[in-house]
């Protein structure tokens, strides 16, 4: 009977290590993710590993370089405007008469 208590105590204790360090919180999310999954994956366990643990971070740069690429597109669809603006006028650009490799006319 002593052996049961010893083999009980040591349950009980590793139950709230697993509770305390957020184990038990982590694999309920990541369960009733699955659970209310519409299409249900093909490999339950790729997905539960794919979803388990804090969301990946990105880089601090992607930050800075969202911001230049949105301000290179609006620049970029001022320039079509302003070439669109200067054909209708019949002003020829610097282009005319050139190629231009992944020009958008």
């Amino acid at each position: 009977m002593a052996h049961y208590r010893a083999s009980e105590s040591k349950r009980e204790q590793f139950r709230r290590y697993l509770e305390k360090s957020g184990v038990l919180d982590g694999l309920t999310n990541v369960l009733v993710t699955l659970y209310e999954e519409p299409d249900k994956p093909n490999n339950a366990l790729d997905f539960i590993k794919q979803n388990l643990g804090p969301p990946v971070e990105e880089p601090a740069d992607v930050g800075s370089l969202r911001e230049e690429m949105a301000e290179l597109e609006q620049k970029y669809e001022l320039l079509l405007q302003e070439n669109k603006e200067l054909r209708q006028k019949g002003i020829p650009s610097s282009r005319d008469g050139q190629e231009c490799n992944g020009c958008h006319n």
